[in-house]
């Protein structure tokens, strides 16, 4: 009997062991998807490009829309400027391309395009007379020596010194540079004078910032000369850093522009009037409100040091020599205030103790704090009340006083 129980726990293990082999893993089969939803992801992709193609029409159209205005604005007057392409399209050093059919557009509507400087709106242009002269002429002949010694390059070099750059050699990078050095000098003597914060030699130095950069984003297989594609980053350096530090207060870029245009839409006016124009008429001409106007007014005011010499050049007096202080009285103030305190002080010599001591408490008249009345209540051990009705006997018998009628001439 014992072995045929034990038999049969040997039959129970065995069906349990055999029902563990005998489960199996069920693989999932990826869901086929139905013709309805293939399309719906087909036409999906479609759509996406379809935006994608639009937005680039749009941008396209946009820029043609811009060229057009500029091009009509350069057949009216004969020329354009370089200043006036770079505001219109600030980051065209990106699109060399369409710069080039931009250049192509002039060239065909018979439009030069010319040097200009009314982004700060200053008309100061000095020549290599003017460079000459000054302190600074001994360094400047030592720069240019020293970058006269670095060769010039062709268009074919400056394709191996890209390729070269492409996979990171820094000394094609300097020689790139170097080679270009000269491009950087003959731009930034176009903008000397323009701030008296920055001389030619920092105007080299803002515009080798932008060659730096130049080098750096140059694309050879665009197939335009290095030459067109840093000038854009050589100007735009240069300008940004007369907008940035021609004055003490910077100013934004975006202001300096619109300040630039209010001084030129008021400069016309002046001619066409025969008069200063008003804040209404500017504002009708720009197209703003006039509350902006005055804004304007107010940030294109030149800062004065106050160091500044004032004279001939033996005076040796500046401008702060002339302006008054408010804080320090005349003579004839300080001493009619002399004479007023005096007769105050007779007057109040003429009170009690108590009733002194409450106004000078009450108006600050020793140290300059004007106490409470809980204040000057809890000095004399009396309540807030009593202390007011004192100081209502004391103003009255003040009034009466005759002395207090010659005072009134000191207020008058």
């Amino acid at each position: 009997m014992k072995k045929k129980h034990k038999k049969k726990k040997l039959n129970k293990s065995k069906k349990f062991t055999k029902k563990k082999k005998s489960r199996k893993v069920k693989k999932t089969r990826p869901r086929r998807l139905k013709r309805s939803e293939s399309r719906s992801k087909a036409s999906g992709k479609n759509t996406a490009k379809i935006k994608k193609l639009s937005y680039a029409e749009k941008k396209a159209e946009n820029l043609a829309h811009i060229s057009n205005g500029l091009i009509e604005k350069g057949r009216k007057r004969g020329f354009i400027t370089y200043d006036e392409i770079l505001k219109t399209f600030p980051d065209i050093e990106n699109n060399i391309l369409f710069l080039d059919e931009l250049y192509e557009k002039f060239a065909i509507a018979g439009i030069d395009v010319l040097e200009g400087g009314n982004l700060l709106n200053l008309d100061l242009d000095l020549n290599d007379k003017d460079l000459n002269k000054g302190s600074m002429h001994d360094s400047i002949q030592m720069y240019l020596k020293e970058i006269g010694q670095y060769p010039l390059i062709h268009a074919g070099d400056e394709k191996d010194l890209a390729k070269r750059i492409e996979r990171g050699d820094l000394e094609a990078k300097n020689l790139l540079a170097r080679a270009n050095l000269r491009l950087v000098v003959s731009i930034a003597k176009k903008y000397v004078g323009r701030s008296a914060n920055l001389t030619l030699l920092d105007l080299i130095q803002e515009g080798n910032l932008g060659l730096f950069k130049a080098v750096e984003k140059f694309d050879w297989t665009k197939g335009y000369k290095f030459s067109t594609y840093a000038t854009w980053w050589i100007r735009q350096s240069i300008t940004r850093a007369l907008a940035d530090q021609s004055r003490t207060i910077r100013i934004p870029v975006h202001m300096v522009e619109t300040i630039s245009k209010y001084k030129q839409t008021h400069r016309r006016l002046f001619q066409d009037l025969g008069r200063e124009p008003l804040a209404e008429e500017i504002a009708t001409e720009m197209g703003i409100p006039v509350e902006k106007i005055h804004v304007i007014e107010n940030i294109s005011q030149e800062t004065v040091s106050l160091e500044q010499p004032v004279g001939d050049d033996d005076d040796k007096s500046t401008l702060e020599n002339f302006i008054p202080d408010d804080k320090i009285l005349r003579p004839d103030q300080e001493s009619s205030r002399r004479i007023l305190s005096d007769q105050i002080r007779e007057v109040l010599n003429e009170l009690n103790p108590k009733e002194r001591k409450i106004l000078e408490m009450r108006y600050g008249l020793l140290d300059g704090i004007q106490h409470t009345l809980e204040r000057v209540g809890e000095e004399f051990g009396v309540t807030r009340e009593r202390i007011r009705q004192i100081e209502a006997k004391v103003h009255e018998k003040l009034r009466q006083h005759e002395k207090i009628s010659r005072l009134k001439n000191y207020f008058d």
